[in-house]
């Protein structure tokens, strides 16, 4: 059962309510923005609200048990708070969003509603609809060790130990060919193929600070699972580490790392009982083994 404060009680259980609902943002990185569907700015809990963002409620749901409840919220990309950029760059994931019920004439008359993290955000235009997921979303995630056949690991991080200093080098873009291609003058000669599946930080630029996954690398040519959320000039400089492709062999042969392999190679697959036996002379097709 929800307790509710007697300020709060109060003010229900008269004749006419002034309600409006506000959203406390707070960001990974410490920045915090707030949001209210109210005709004017209220400042909650000491932080501005902004009442000119065009935000407001969509869609809720609240499931039993551990069900992952959660809900939606619409407005429009603006300078007051959400920009497409900062959308695009990742800086909202996993942001932690307060759902508060706020009697606009006394702004600390307020009721908490929720608390739920961002989830998937789509755009459309200069509109956005953003997923609110509750807390019992996180049981989702996996935790410990998995039997799989690929690394478990993150390629240098301390289960894989990797140094990644040598698969780490700096460059600078020369062209941009499409919005999430890039021409590239890389320091020091490395293999086609080497940096496919790695990570591209940006250092200088526009971009600067925001992080990429690279798709394939071809020579000069880096391509990226998505184009940056800011545009990309000649001269922007960036870091980009080597990318694992997870096998045993990329491992042993590349890293010289299997010692710290943190998968499964040689365990049988769902597929297992469907390969030929070496050596058999039987074509294995479900017939009989004796005509």
């Amino acid at each position: 059962m929800r307790d509710i404060p007697e300020a709060f009680a109060a003010h229900l259980a008269g004749g006419v309510t002034t309600l409006c609902r506000c959203w406390s943002l707070r960001r990974r990185d410490g920045v915090s923005l707030g949001f209210t569907d109210h005709d004017r700015d209220l400042t909650v809990a000491g932080l501005v609200h902004e009442a000119r963002t065009g935000l407001e409620a969509a869609e809720a749901s609240a499931e039993l048990g551990f069900a992952v409840s959660g809900g939606d919220v619409a407005g429009a990309l603006s300078s007051f708070g959400l920009t497409e950029a900062d959308i695009a760059g990742g800086l909202y994931d996993e942001a932690t969003v307060e759902t508060w019920l706020v009697d606009w004439t006394h702004p600390g008359t307020r009721l908490l509603l929720d608390l739920a993290t961002i989830g998937e955000i789509r755009r459309e235009g200069d509109a956005f609809v953003a997923e609110l997921r509750g807390l019992t979303h996180r049981l989702d995630a996996e935790r410990g060790r998995t039997y799989r056949a690929t690394c478990g690991a993150a390629l240098g991080d301390a289960r894989c130990r990797v140094d990644l200093a040598p698969w780490r080098t700096t460059g600078q873009v020369t062209g941009v060919p499409e919005p999430a291609t890039l021409s590239v003058a890389l320091a020091g000669g490395f293999a086609d193929g080497l940096f496919t599946g790695g990570r591209l930080t940006w250092t200088e630029g526009a971009n600067a600070g925001f992080a990429a996954d690279v798709r394939l690398q071809l020579g000069a040519l880096l391509e990226l699972w998505s184009a940056p959320p800011r545009p990309v000039a000649a001269g922007d400089a960036f870091t980009v580490t080597a990318g694992c492709d997870k096998r045993l062999a990329t491992c042993r042969d590349r890293f010289a790392n299997a010692v710290n392999f943190q998968g499964f190679p040689h365990m049988p697959g769902n597929d297992a009982v469907m390969r030929a036996v070496p050596g058999s002379d039987h074509a294995l097709d479900g017939g009989s083994l004796f005509r």
